[in-house]
C-alpha cells in the first residue's frame, strides 16, 4: 500500500487522521533491514542466475525521471529461488551490470554456471569479465517479443510460428536451418529480424549445450518475468515515487511476501541437477556431486 493508501485505511477503520509524512517517517524504520538483506552474504555457487530490469518513476531534483531497478534472482543448489539483491540506476547499461556482478562475487558469489539475460549490448562480456566461465543464454522471450515489435498484425501470428521452429529445434544445426528458412521466406518484408538472430546467435544457441533437463530451466527468463510482473502490481498503486529509498522499502517488503510462495524448488529441478552435476563434475560443490549423482 502506498502512504496515500495507509492513510485513508487508518481514517476509514478507526477515524484517525495519520500525516502521509508520519506513515513515510515509522516505515522508515525497516531502512537498516533493507541495507543489510542487500549486504548479506551469499552462497558461493548458484547453477543459474536471472539478470533483467524493470522501470519505475522516482521524483529527483523536482523532475520525474524513469530509473531502472535492476534485479538478480538465482537458483540455488536445492533449485530453490531467491533474490540476490535489487540496485537503482538512471539507465540499464552493461557498466552498472558490471558492478551488480561485481557486487555479487564481493559477497561470496565465486561460481555461476549458466546467467539468462536479455539483449542489451555488452551484457554477456561483463558477465564474463567478473566470471569467465559463465555461460550466457538470452532470452528467447526478449527476441521473440523483439522481433515481433514491427511485425504487422496480419503477419504476427505467422512469423511467431516460424520462429518457434527455430527455438524448439533439437539441435544447433536444426535451429540454424530453421534461421535460414526463416530469412528466404521474411528476409524480403522484416530482413531486420533474421539479423538480429544472425547477430546474437552466439549467446542464443547456449542452451544446445544441455539435456532437456536444463533447458527447462533456462529456456526463458519466466522466473525473474514472474517476479518482474508482481513487482509490478505492488508499484502501479503509486506512479511516481518520491526517492529511490522508497522504491528500495516497497520492493523489499515485496520480495519477502513473494519469495514465502517459493517453497518449492523448481520443476523438474532434480534431473536437472543430476546432469549438471555430469556436466560440471570439476566445478561443482562436493557435497551436492555426492548428493546427486553419488560420485566419491
Amino acid at each position: 500500500m502506498s502512504t496515500q493508501d495507509i492513510q485513508a485505511h487508518l481514517q476509514e477503520i478507526y477515524q484517525v487522521d495519520v500525516s502521509t509524512e508520519l506513515i513515510s517517517h515509522v516505515t522508515n524504520g525497516i531502512i537498516n533491514e533493507v541495507r543489510e538483506w542487500q549486504n548479506r552474504p551469499l552462497d558461493s555457487q548458484y547453477p543459474i542466475v536471472y539478470l533483467d530490469a524493470l522501470r519505475v518513476n522516482i521524483r529527483e531534483q523536482g523532475q520525474i525521471i524513469k530509473k531502472a531497478v535492476y534485479l538478480a534472482l538465482g537458483a540455488n543448489l536445492e533449485g530453490h529461488k531467491e533474490v540476490l539483491g535489487l540496485w537503482i540506476e538512471k539507465n540499464e547499461g552493461a557498466k552498472f551490470w558490471l558492478g551488480v556482478i561485481t557486487e555479487l562475487k564481493n559477497r561470496g558469489v565465486d561460481d555461476i554456471f549458466i546467467a539468462c539475460v536479455d539483449g542489451l549490448k555488452g551484457f554477456p562480456e561483463a558477465i564474463n569479465t567478473v566470471f569467465p566461465k559463465t555461460s550466457i543464454q538470452l532470452c528467447i522471450v526478449h527476441m521473440i517479443r523483439n522481433s515481433l515489435k514491427f511485425v504487422s498484425c496480419k503477419d504476427r501470428k505467422t512469423v511467431a510460428q516460424d520462429l518457434k521452429y527455430i527455438y524448439r529445434s533439437t539441435t544447433e544445426q536444426q535451429s540454424k536451418h530453421e534461421l535460414n528458412l526463416f530469412a528466404e521466406k521474411w528476409d524480403h518484408k522484416y530482413p531486420l529480424i533474421s539479423k538480429s538472430w544472425q547477430n546474437n546467435w552466439e549467446n542464443l544457441i547456449t542452451l544446445f549445450a544441455y539435456p532437456e533437463e536444463i533447458r527447462k530451466a533456462i529456456y526463458t527468463t519466466n522466473a525473474i518475468e514472474s517476479l518482474n510482473n508482481s513487482l509490478r502490481k505492488v508499484i502501479k498503486t503509486k506512479s511516481v515515487f518520491p526517492n529511490d529509498m522508497s522504491v528500495m522499502k516497497i520492493m523489499y517488503l515485496a520480495i519477502g511476501n513473494i519469495q514465502k510462495k517459493w517453497s518449492m524448488p523448481i520443476q523438474n529441478w532434480k534431473q536437472a541437477m543430476n546432469q549438471f552435476a555430469i556436466i560440471y563434475q570439476s566445478r561443482i560443490l562436493t557435497v551436492y556431486r555426492k548428493l546427486f549423482t553419488g560420485y566419491l
